[in-house]
């Protein structure tokens, strides 16, 4: 039976990919940052599923919740679904959090938050150098952040072979993120994050960039493998952790 992290599940997105996940007879492991909120999330799906803790805004954190997972006995598949808009935290939650439990929870299966708002980021392999990872000063935007994770997404799908990484798009939907007023599926995007998690449609055997199920173009920066390249020795450098 798939067994299956998700991050950021209190609501939206996250929540909905629980729910997938378990009508599709997947096994799951629900993160929140605050214990409150995974009994909030267990009521919510009427089930005790196990669960890990920990604010992906701090790295010690971080790394505690990788290793709360290593003791549930680990996972097949990871969803890097947590996300924030603020631009002190973008790098560390968007960026950084990915990228350690990515590198310290074994996987064969990593999809990613991304967004089509990561064309608009300006970052190019010159400014990786330039960027704050630590969340002290803001020094990329939003959409910055999700370029990187989808350039993450693909690194990953390259230098891992067996492993199968993707990045979806989820469209603007009606999260707390993206406002009630959002116009895209809210059901179409975390169906899709599990869809790649559950990895029992062939189609899904593959390392791509979605949106709806279906495969697009990024950014070419997202392929680019020197600007992967250079992502990845930043971010092994300043977390102390190789992607392995």
């Amino acid at each position: 039976m798939t067994r299956v992290l998700v991050t950021g599940t209190s609501t939206g997105l996250g929540l909905g990919a629980l729910h997938d996940l378990l009508d599709a007879g997947a096994e799951v492991v629900a993160h929140v940052r605050r214990e409150a909120q995974l009994e909030a999330v267990r009521r919510e799906l009427g089930v005790s599923v196990p669960g890990v803790v920990g604010d992906l805004a701090d790295r010690a954190q971080v790394r505690d919740v990788a290793e709360q997972v290593t003791a549930l006995g680990g996972v097949d598949a990871i969803i890097h679904n947590a996300g924030t808009m603020d631009e002190r935290l973008v790098l560390a939650v968007n960026v950084v959090a990915p990228y350690l439990l990515t590198a310290l929870v074994p996987a064969q299966r990593h999809v990613y938050l991304s967004s089509s708002m990561h064309r608009g980021g300006r970052l190019n392999t010159a400014r990786l150098a330039e960027l704050d990872w630590t969340g002290v000063r803001p020094t990329a935007s939003y959409s910055d952040s999700k370029l990187l994770v989808t350039a993450l997404a693909a690194a990953v799908g390259r230098l891992r072979p067996g492993t199968w990484a993707n990045a979806v798009d989820p469209g603007w939907v009606p999260t707390r993120m993206g406002g009630a007023g959002a116009p895209d599926d809210l059901e179409a995007g975390h169906r899709t994050q599990a869809w790649l998690a559950l990895g029992d449609d062939p189609r899904t055997h593959t390392s791509a960039y979605w949106h709806h199920q279906r495969t697009q173009e990024p950014d070419r920066r997202v392929n680019d493998i020197e600007f992967q390249d250079r992502l990845l020795a930043a971010l092994a450098q300043e977390t102390g952790t190789p992607l392995g």
